[in-house]
């Protein structure tokens, strides 16, 4: 599993020009899953996200975590962080989960952070999205499940 989280003050998913999901302060994630994916490496992120402490404080130092600042999160497939670009020019994604497991993953990802954090929003999975944001800092993270 591999994320991309975004410190944001704003992000919406905008599907067919019309506004899906939107919110406030918090974190953009894109989300990917390969195919030996499971619930035990999803619950291990997202342990980690939400107990990482990227956010400011008072004094402008990164000590808080999203629970810390009742932030808001919102959840995007991206099946494309599991791109192999070693060879020739044009990226592989034979290591990303497809389909109907992936959809399951993300719909799991989704539901946990849902029990922790107050406001998650998501895009569809699947589905041709515009993506918008205002970065915060900016201040991205990349995880990776296999380095934790």
């Amino acid at each position: 599993m591999r994320t991309l989280i975004q410190v944001v003050n704003n992000a919406s998913v905008e599907i067919d020009n019309k506004i899906y999901s939107k919110i406030d302060y918090g974190y953009l994630i894109l989300v990917g899953f390969s195919k030996d994916d499971d619930h035990k490496v999803i619950d291990r992120m997202v342990d980690k996200i939400i107990g990482l402490r990227i956010l400011p404080d008072e004094n402008n130092k990164t000590n808080l975590s999203i629970l810390d600042v009742n932030g808001e999160i919102l959840s995007v497939s991206q099946f494309t962080l599991y791109a192999d670009t070693k060879k020739g020019r044009r990226p592989s994604f034979v290591n990303a989960s497809g389909g109907e497991q992936a959809s399951n993953l993300f719909d799991y990802f989704n539901s946990e952070l849902n029990k922790q954090v107050s406001c998650v929003k998501t895009g569809v999975f699947g589905a041709q999205m515009k993506v918008k944001l205002e970065n915060n800092g900016p201040f991205t993270i990349y995880l990776d499940s296999n380095e934790l």
